[in-house]
């Protein structure tokens, strides 16, 4: 990226936020601190209100905006993308607001990408498996818990628990939500039970943004996962899985921790944290003559002690006949 155009993003990074760090902006391109004081000192004299203030960060004078943005032909083609995965993966209200923002992506566009994206729209889906068919959400209830996150609001909810197959009212502090194993989850802190709690949208009956602010501390959600994947005494696995079977072990392995992968020639090393090395070697076992544990010696022990138990159990069935 040239110096023109990086000055021009970091322009729009910084309309982007109320504050934004220069370590956040030399971390997004690369760069030194000393290069962005520099080109922040360059939009200050080309008559950019920038307001500086050492140890917090740089922000724009309020009132202060730019024309709209135009956007590459890559860019909108990122955003229809993600318009794919909305329709399928989140509840509707969300999915009605997504729609609303590309029309406006859409207006700035050059005519000529227009067309690019009117040719592309019908060739790009995203398809979820049996198994994800119920998974959105259908309570639309994913714009209410933003909102609460935001004015930190107390939500009170009707909840039905899975494990206990009970119904029950919670009055909970919200700290943000995820996707993970095709479900919508909410963590939050439950009055009821004086802890957090991971609570699945789908299973929300019903849900109110209250009147009611909490003042406590909470932490982010990366922090939050962090530290119950900490308590939760993750194990690191590296495999090696022979290219033929691949295919057959493909949509399962992100049940199992999946974290990352490099193919070589004649395999896939695969990387996974799991809490359960006892589950994951069930998985193992499905498909482990065509694969190799690289590391973790608990898996490799468990592995060939149920091998070990096959043989035998195998070995009395054949004597006993």
């Amino acid at each position: 990226m040239n110096r023109i155009d990086r000055i021009t993003a970091i322009l729009i990074q910084l309309q982007s936020r109320r504050v934004v760090k220069a370590q956040d902006i030399a971390d997004r391109f690369s760069i030194s601190l000393r290069t962005v004081y520099r080109d922040v000192k360059t939009l200050e004299e080309a008559g950019i209100p920038i307001i500086g203030e050492a140890g917090v960060g740089y922000s724009i004078m309020d009132g202060y905006r730019l024309p709209p943005v135009m956007f590459t032909k890559e860019e909108a083609t990122a955003f229809l993308t993600a318009e794919k995965f909305m329709e399928k993966l989140t509840d509707t209200s969300t999915e009605e607001s997504y729609k609303s923002a590309m029309y406006k992506v859409r207006a700035v566009l050059r005519t000529a990408d227009k067309d690019f994206l009117d040719q592309i729209d019908h060739r790009i889906e995203v398809i979820k498996s049996r198994r994800s068919m119920n998974s959105r959400p259908d309570n639309n209830l994913i714009q209410d818990i933003l909102k609460g996150i935001s004015e930190k609001r107390v939500l009170s909810l009707q909840y039905f628990a899975h494990h206990s197959q009970q119904h029950s009212k919670r009055n909970v502090e919200p700290v943000g939500i995820f996707y993970a194993d095709n479900f919508w989850h909410m963590i939050a802190w439950c009055r009821l039970r004086g802890d957090y709690r991971d609570f699945r949208i789908d299973r929300m009956q019903s849900l109110e943004v209250t009147d009611t602010v909490f003042k406590g501390q909470h932490p982010t959600l990366k922090e939050y996962l962090g530290k119950i994947g900490k308590e939760n005494d993750l194990q690191t696995i590296i495999i090696r899985v022979e290219k033929s079977i691949i295919t057959h072990i493909n949509e399962q392995k992100f049940y199992m921790g999946f974290v990352s992968e490099i193919e070589t020639e004649n395999y896939i090393e695969m990387t996974f944290l799991t809490c359960s090395i006892e589950g994951f070697a069930h998985w193992y076992m499905m498909f482990g003559y065509k694969a190799q544990i690289v590391c973790n010696d608990l898996l490799r022990t468990k592995v060939a002690d149920m091998a070990e138990l096959i043989h035998r159990q195998l070995s009395e069935t054949e004597f006993a006949q």
